[in-house]
Parts: C-alpha cells; sequence; structure tokens
C-alpha cells in the first residue's frame, strides 16, 4: 500500500507512531531502513538517521544488513514500519527472555494452529545476523527464516499478538482503532 508510512494513526504518521512507541526519542542508537529517501514532512519527525537499502528488490534482508553495518550496539530489535501497537515493553520483555548463547529472541505466535515466527519483531545479534545473513543475501536467497536456522535463536512466545500487526491494506488501516 503505496504511502502506508505516512498514514494518520493517533495524530501521527504511522512510521513516527511506531518509532514513538519504541523509544526513538531516547539516547538509545536508533536507525531507520528504508527502501528510499523519505518525505521530508516525515523525516523530520524522526531524530534517526534513515539508511537507504543497498540490496533493492531483496526484501527486509537487504534492509537489515545495510542499517545494521551502519550500527555500533551489539543487540538490536528490529521492527517493521507498520506495526503501530509494538512498543517498548514487547521489546524489554524479548530482552529478558535472551540466555546466554542466544544469538536471536524470536517471537512466535499462533496462527490457525501453525506456530508462526515473527521475524520483524525480533532482538538479534548484530555481529551474528551480519555473519550468517550476508551469505544468505549473496546467495540470491532472501528469507529472514533461513538467517534465524542458522542462529542460536532463542523461540519465546508471545505474550500479545497483537503486536504482530501491520497495515498493507485500507481494510486494515480502517480497523486499527
Amino acid at each position: 500500500m503505496p504511502g502506508k508510512l505516512e498514514l494518520d494513526v493517533g495524530g501521527l504518521p504511522l512510521l513516527a507512531r511506531v518509532y514513538r512507541n519504541l523509544g526513538g526519542d531516547t539516547a538509545r542508537e536508533a536507525f531507520l531502513s528504508c527502501k528510499a529517501t523519505l518525505p521530508p514532512e516525515l523525516d523530520a519527525l524522526l531524530l534517526a538517521p534513515a539508511v537507504v537499502d543497498r540490496w533493492s528488490q531483496r526484501g527486509p534482508l537487504g534492509g537489515m544488513i545495510s542499517t545494521m553495518t551502519r550500527m555500533r550496539s551489539r543487540w538490536v530489535y528490529v521492527s517493521a514500519g507498520d506495526t503501530p501497537f509494538v512498543n517498548a515493553a514487547f521489546v524489554a520483555s524479548l530482552a529478558a527472555e535472551r540466555r546466554p548463547g542466544d544469538e536471536a529472541v524470536v517471537p512466535v505466535h499462533d496462527v490457525e494452529g501453525k506456530a508462526l515466527l515473527e521475524p520483524l519483531a525480533a532482538l538479534y545479534d548484530r555481529l551474528a545476523f551480519l555473519r550468517e545473513g550476508v551469505g544468505i543475501l549473496r546467495s540470491g536467497r532472501g528469507a529472514l527464516r533461513l538467517v534465524i536456522e542458522r542462529l542460536a535463536a532463542r523461540r519465546v512466545p508471545a505474550a500479545d499478538p497483537r503486536v504482530f500487526t501491520n497495515v498493507n491494506t485500507l481494510t486494515e488501516y480502517r480497523g486499527l482503532s
């Protein structure tokens, strides 16, 4: 849905809402991974550098690698920009699940009897992700699940699957309330 990140959600563009919900206005290191430059009006609301994906047409994996190569933090939370109910408390709950040796903490929730991984709402050891993700990206296979399969990934049940709600259609946007 073109322009969805600029749609109003609670008085802010959707991307700005997600950014603020995650505590983007704090001193934490934050970056935005983008397919292209952001509109100036939206960019002005975000206090984080935007990294334009070096590997266009390669999906989220290319954007994540482009952005992670610019970061310094060891642990990185990754969120889709169209998930208005994700928040800092959710990220803290993932961090609390992390154990020594983990390279990722990935939430899982049940959808029609099937366990569904949420790789775009997960916590990653940035160095481990780059170690495994670059090879998968270069091989032409861009699925995040392939990276997760190669990581020491802790899968944790999601307490509230509503945090994974995203906006891909006008119907989903209208149903946000």
